[in-house]
């Protein structure tokens, strides 16, 4: 609830607000609804009214482009902090972590004189073939709205915006602005629509980037069930819904419903839906004058919101970016974040000591990725990857050998325009250089760009095995001599890229004929990962040591080093689910997946771990796995119903071993005879506990009577049915550590 003096200052606002709505003219309202350059609105400078001025992206503050051209500046300035990915993020089970990289990320949007940073992404992943996994946190919406909001929270203490996308349910990039989507009302308000719920009632967010997708039939971007009856009404939202560039397609569409701001990518800026084709449907008397108040009011509230006008603007943070501080965070996140998926016989961590010779093997061992992936690009202040962060720790006193071992394919540079100017296909006209757009061409160039990319992918595959004879013999031949032998390979942004899907969810580069020859060499070769989403692992059986690092930031390589050579025990868990090989997942036994025109997502809320859950298929990694250098023991579950709504358990961990650690504890509700199709388990809470080695920690957690609550698409509400409730305390998902019943009334 609003405190007395926070709802006058509101009400004052507001006022302010009405006041300078009656002063603007219509030009001039209009100028602040559309996009002026590719990442800035309108200014009226007659009453002190600026631009918004916007960024890219979740994991840095993007590079400064042109005015109206896909073209860097060429300035040197614009270097900024490599954060972790999102799935890095969420890889680390720690909130606080969270609120950190939220705070970084504000503090250097706003040292850029930012208003908007367009983050964080928390679409849920639906598929692990979706090319922008790598931006987003989770299969879960637990656990993916616990990370949403301390990260909106942190952004905006630095007085800049957070713009959380992509809302809703992009969950695949293959004809990402047409397809159309089905999605029943249980599954969107159980799966696809609580980490937004959060943003707004949790978070306080500022501002929402609606969708390229279409819902039900429906753009997001022109979607009154969306923006007006649920993010409006239902959440009451009184901030910005910014479209995704491009994502308006019809004017009267999206004018009569709750999109404030367009943005695109093309520099016809007086062509856009909001410029001049809405000031004549509104000349005409076609659409009314008050729909574009209420976009101007929204756009001004949040500036006042950020201290862009009125009486605080001149307390506005400045922000800073490259601090000291912000490195420190990211390494720390880096190093929780990186997940240990095995390690049989103790053979991680190293003993340095006891290391002359280190071979390292794999391109992504010398590969740098913080320029790539589609907007969430960033020009690095710099990067270190895993083999210079080996070679920092080691020193010179240790020989490290590299071998490329597998061919990655050169990069070809497209010219000087960004790949952004052809992300969304529209035709375009020759003698006004303006776009024209007709949504069956576009939908036909966009087809014809995903089958050209395919097809220099199979192309690619060629020059691949030809090469890779002579690197897979020099690799093997390097592995005999080495005291320890450390593989790192996995995915880049040809694959974990916005705007495409993989084609499959196996290595490329033909590394697991590289994998299963160096374990046949050497059984001990410890096998590293960097990349965004999963990836088959046939030989997993035969390794000893498996260590996955998403997209991690900056300092990746020193992260991993400290991992490896024991400095810090690993502590990340996996947020999605692993599955042993693609056809397992619910998508590829639906084909409702990477289709063009229409998908229906028929699976429900059954995919991930649920989907695993409830057809007893064994996944290769679960989700909430993730193993230490120390050992965890669980004792002592109590439960106790509070006011008979919330339930109150306590339980103890134990750290059993001889390092120091940190254990994720995973809260999941099973419910018992339930009523409706329910799935087996479902997270509900989780507490990170860090506990030197013989120590104990005590857990104290509450499940308030929503987290045991499913949707009813009758009453469209909420319900909580009376009844019993096991409640697992567990290390993962399939490490049921403690049981209990918990019975509502």
């Amino acid at each position: 609830m609003l405190k007395k003096n926070e709802k006058s200052n509101d009400k004052k606002r507001e006022k302010e607000i009405d006041k300078l709505i009656k002063k603007l003219t219509l030009d001039e309202k209009i100028s602040m609804i559309h996009g002026a350059s590719l990442f800035r609105s309108g200014a009226v400078e007659r009453l002190g009214i600026p631009a918004v001025e916007t960024s890219d992206g979740p994991m840095g503050t993007r590079a400064e482009f042109m005015n109206d051209r896909w073209i860097p500046s060429g300035n040197q300035d614009d270097m900024v902090s490599y954060l972790p990915s999102n799935s890095a993020l969420a890889s680390t089970w720690n909130t606080e972590l969270a609120r950190e990289m939220g705070h970084v990320l504000g503090a250097e949007a706003r040292g850029r004189g930012k208003d908007v940073i367009l983050a964080p992404g928390i679409n849920i992943k639906r598929d692990p073939l979706c090319g922008r996994n790598f931006e987003y946190m989770s299969e879960d919406p637990v656990l993916t709205a616990a990370f949403a909001v301390p990260f909106i929270q942190g952004v905006q203490e630095n007085d800049v915006a957070a713009c959380v996308k992509h809302f809703v349910a992009n969950v695949q990039e293959t004809d990402r602005q047409m397809v159309d989507e089905r999605i029943d009302d249980r599954t969107l308000y159980e799966i696809y629509l609580p980490a937004f719920k959060a943003a707004v009632q949790d978070a306080g967010v500022y501002s929402i980037m609606g969708a390229y997708n279409k819902i039900n039939g429906f753009h997001c971007c022109e979607n009154k069930r969306l923006l007006d009856e649920i993010l409006r009404e239902e959440w009451g939202f009184d901030g910005v819904v910014i479209s995704d560039w491009g994502g308006v397609h019809k004017t009267k569409e999206a004018a009569e419903c709750s999109m404030d701001l367009e943005m695109s990518i093309f520099p016809d800026f007086d062509d856009y839906k909001f410029a001049n084709p809405l000031k004549e449907s509104i000349e005409k008397g076609e659409i009314s004058l008050d729909v574009v108040d209420a976009k101007v009011r929204n756009l001004l509230r949040m500036m006042y919101r950020l201290k862009m006008i009125g009486a605080k603007k001149d307390s506005r943070k400045a922000g800073a970016y490259n601090l000291p501080e912000h490195r420190k965070a990211i390494l720390r996140t880096a190093q929780e974040s990186i997940i240990l998926l095995k390690n049989d016989k103790n053979t991680l961590p190293l003993d340095a000591k006891k290391i002359k010779k280190i071979v390292v093997i794999g391109a992504n061992a010398a590969t740098l990725h913080s320029n790539g992936g589609g907007s969430a690009e960033i020009k690095a202040l710099y990067e270190i990857c895993p083999l210079a962060g080996l070679k920092m720790y080691l020193g010179g006193n240790t020989k490290v050998e590299y071998v490329q071992g597998y061919y990655v394919p050169e990069k070809k540079a497209n010219g000087s325009e960004n790949w952004q100017a052809a992300s969304v296909s529209e035709d375009r006209d020759p003698n006004l250089g303006r776009a024209v757009r007709d949504e069956a061409h576009e939908d036909e160039n966009y087809r014809r760009g995903n089958e050209e990319r395919l097809a220099k992918l199979e192309q690619e595959k060629k020059e691949v095995h030809e090469k890779n004879e002579k690197l897979f013999a020099q690799a093997l031949e390097a592995a005999k001599t080495a005291d320890a032998v450390i593989f790192v390979g996995g995915l880049n942004h040809e694959f974990d890229v916005e705007g495409f899907d993989r084609p499959d969810m196996k290595l490329p580069y033909e590394q697991d004929l590289l994998i299963e020859a160096l374990l046949k060499v050497r059984k001990d070769t410890i096998l590293t990962f960097v990349g965004g989403s999963p990836v088959e692992m046939p030989w997993r059986e035969q390794a000893q040591a498996i260590l996955w690092t998403y997209y991690a930031g900056m300092e990746t390589g020193n992260a991993l080093a400290k991992i490896i050579f024991g400095n810090v025990s690993p502590s990340g868990k996996l947020a999605e689910t692993f599955p042993a090989k693609y056809e397992d997942c619910a998508t590829a036994k639906n084909g409702q997946f990477g289709a063009w025109d229409t998908i229906s997502l028929e699976e429900g809320a059954y995919f991930g771990y649920r989907h695993f859950d409830r057809q007893r298929i064994a996944p290769a990694f679960c989700f909430g796995h993730g193993l230490s250098y120390t050992e965890f023991e669980y004792s002592g579950l109590t439960l106790k119903a509070e006011k008979g709504k919330n339930i109150k358990l306590t339980f103890t961990v134990k750290n059993i071993g001889k390092r120091a650690g940190a254990e994720i504890a995973q809260v999941y509700i099973a419910p018992i005879a339930a009523k409706e199709n329910r799935p087996d388990k479902e997270l509900k809470a989780f507490a990170k506990v860090e506990l030197g080695a013989g120590r104990s920690g005590k857990v104290c957690l509450v499940l308030k009577q929503k987290d045991f609550a499913c949707f009813d698409e009758q009453l469209h509400k909420f319900i909580t049915n009376a009844g019993d409730y096991e409640i697992l305390v567990a290390a993962s998902c399939e490490d049921i550590r403690l049981r209990g019943i918990a019975t509502l009334s």
